[in-house]
């Protein structure tokens, strides 16, 4: 016999179901930094290559960079950098088998999070 609610309801559980766990956030922001991190690259490559052609070249690529929109994604570029970086010590902390219990991956999840932005914060201010 033909279930009636079938169209009611949805194929398979996806976000109007689950709510966003700090795990499957910080996940994503993973993948997010990791494509960030590559504009980031390329912006630096392009300014390293326009100080090798000329300096009229180099001058144009410097003002793009040194503006305040080129500050904000150096900046952000440099907290992927640092969240990247983060995620993957949690990760590797993963592969041995450990820290797969809930409160463990919460503490390694806001430990990626606040340390990724105390290490921006250092690496602006003092370095």
């Amino acid at each position: 016999m033909a279930d009636v609610n079938r169209g009611n309801r949805p194929l398979s559980p996806h976000l109007q179901i689950y709510r966003p766990q700090l795990t499957s956030i910080t996940s994503i922001l993973t993948r997010i930094t990791g494509a960030g991190l590559l504009v980031g690259a390329l912006l630096v490559v392009w300014w390293l290559l326009a100080a090798s052609t000329g300096e009229g070249y180099f001058e144009m690529a410097d003002a793009v960079l040194t503006s305040f929109i080129g500050d904000v994604v150096m900046f952000l570029s440099l907290w992927a950098l640092w969240y990247h970086t983060f995620a993957g010590v949690r990760h590797l902390i993963w592969d041995t088998g450990r820290g797969f219990d809930i409160p463990t991956a919460t503490k390694l999840g806001w430990a990626v999070i606040i340390g990724s932005v105390l290490a921006t914060l250092f690496t602006v201010v003092v370095i």
